[in-house]
């Protein structure tokens, strides 16, 4: 492992920034001192060849000063005592002359989520290559269908300090992996790609097993398969069978932005001044849960220093709570969640999810087809689009099959859905017992700023969904 982040061992020393940091905060009701230090490589073996590899690295910090609504913000990638002076004039003008109060500090925590290691440089850079090298090989030697192949690596440390001016100081070292492959076949002429892949906060070393990687490969080929007899997307109102895990992402878009602070303060989300009333069908029941261990979006505590929570947010079909970051739930008189979080020391944090799942049912995943009459059975999903405000959502499947009387028939291309969250919350008729976490794949955008999220899902029915096609 390679020396600790120690931001204050240069000529900015921590009784300093301590000094600093109260003078930007004096009459404000928050702030904190964010420092951060961050190394990442990746690496791309696309068309039988190592086409890219790559290392950054970035240290600096933002320093915060809120007043109200109104956020003051500087940060730099110089760790100074000039530099933090700077900073500290403009946060201060959120502040103006002050009057306020400081929040109470969150409470510490001793929990640890995910261990010590540095997955950028615990493992030798030829090891990766010669990985990514084998895997390319393996999936050729599959099938001789495949005519292109393309794996990645990827592997990041983030060390973060956060000085709050109160004195308290926390510390976190977060790892983060990831391993992608896609496989394209070809057939008389149509070429259909699939893929598969996952990670989280841990090291390479379980990525890089063969008997994981090989697995990865078999997936993404078993899609790029299925996709090769696809036919053409029905289009009309049906319903819809939402596999377990990855589909978990319409979960996401669809409901769980809408059950942010910021949006429903602002009244701008379609689930706003909805507390204690129904929102879903019975038995729905959805969390927001960063304390996971190893999980992708799992935090020891968040980017404000709030250790991470396990939050319901909708209980058997009732509202119960929103995902609150400290300004925000202050603002609202209610308590943060553990959610605020930023992309990086240049960003200001913001009510984010960490993983959001929906819990398991009692029906069985094959009782729950097996009640399909006449719609489609969705188990991936590419990007989608969502509206906060009224929770508009269409999303596009990449594995899709058509049922008819319960029977699952041939995959389907091109097929997307399209509602609302709060409507589709209310329509969902069963739940299966499958409740699965997807493999590692997540980021989520908001304001410009990208997160890692984990989401989950179990199989579950959902009526009178629209779905668009290619075929009447």
């Amino acid at each position: 492992m390679t020396a600790r982040f120690s931001p204050f061992d240069t000529d900015l020393d921590e009784t300093t920034a301590l000094g600093i940091l109260r003078e930007a905060t004096a009459g404000a009701d928050d702030g904190e001192l964010f420092l951060e230090r961050r190394r990442s490589e990746s690496l791309l073996f696309d068309d039988g060849r190592l086409k890219t590899a790559s290392y950054d690295a970035a240290e600096g910090f933002g320093l915060r000063a809120v007043k109200g609504e109104t956020a003051g913000y500087g940060h730099s990638t110089e760790l100074s005592e000039a530099a933090l002076k700077r900073a500290a004039e403009t946060a201060r003008l959120a502040v103006g002359d002050g009057g306020g109060s400081l929040a109470d500090a969150p409470q510490g925590t001793n929990r640890r989520l995910y261990d010590e290691v540095d997955p950028v440089s615990t493992i030798p850079f030829p090891v990766k290559v010669e990985t990514l090298r084998a895997l390319d090989a393996f999936a050729r030697g599959l099938d001789p269908l495949v005519v292109q192949v393309s794996a990645s690596l990827a592997a990041s440390v983030q060390e973060v300090e956060i000085l709050r001016p109160d004195g308290a100081r926390l510390s976190d070292f977060r790892p983060m992996t990831r391993i992608n492959v896609s496989v394209t076949v070809e057939k008389d002429g149509r070429r259909e790609s699939g893929s598969a892949g996952g990670g989280g906060r841990h090291g390479l070393d379980p990525l890089i097993e063969p008997s994981h990687w090989q697995g990865l490969v078999r997936e993404a080929l078993r899609i790029a398969r299925v996709n090769l007899s696809a036919e053409p997307a029905p289009a009309g109102v049906m319903d819809v069978v939402l596999g377990p895990g990855w589909p978990g992402i319409l979960l996401h878009e669809a409901v769980g932005h809408g059950l942010e602070g910021d949006f429903n303060r602002k009244k701008s989300s379609a689930f706003a001044g909805l507390l204690g009333q129904r929102v879903a069908a019975h038995g729905v029941t959805v969390l927001d849960d960063g304390t996971i261990p190893d999980r992708r979006g799992s935090l020891t505590f968040d980017d404000e220093g709030t250790p991470s929570a396990r939050n319901v947010l909708i209980e058997d079909g009732i509202l119960t709570d929103y995902m609150q970051d400290r300004q925000n739930a202050r603002l609202m008189g209610v308590a943060p969640t553990g959610n605020g979080r930023r992309q990086s020391f240049a960003h200001v944090p913001m009510p984010r999810m960490t993983n959001t799942y929906m819990l398991g049912g009692d029906a069985e995943p094959g009782a729950i087809l097996a009640d399909l009459k006449d719609g489609i059975y969705a188990v991936g999903f590419g990007g989608g689009q969502v509206d906060i405000t009224n929770g508009k959502y269409v999303f596009s499947c990449t594995e899709a099959y058509r049922v008819r009387n319960g029977k699952i028939g041939a995959p389907i291309k091109g097929a997307t859905l399209i509602g609302d969250g709060a409507t589709s919350l209310q329509h969902i008729r069963a739940i299966g017992n499958d409740m699965t976490l997807d493999p590692g794949m997540g980021n989520c955008g908001k304001n410009g700023q990208w997160v890692p999220v984990g989401v989950g899902l179990p199989t579950i029915l959902i009526g009178g969904l629209t779905v668009g096609g290619s075929a009447a």
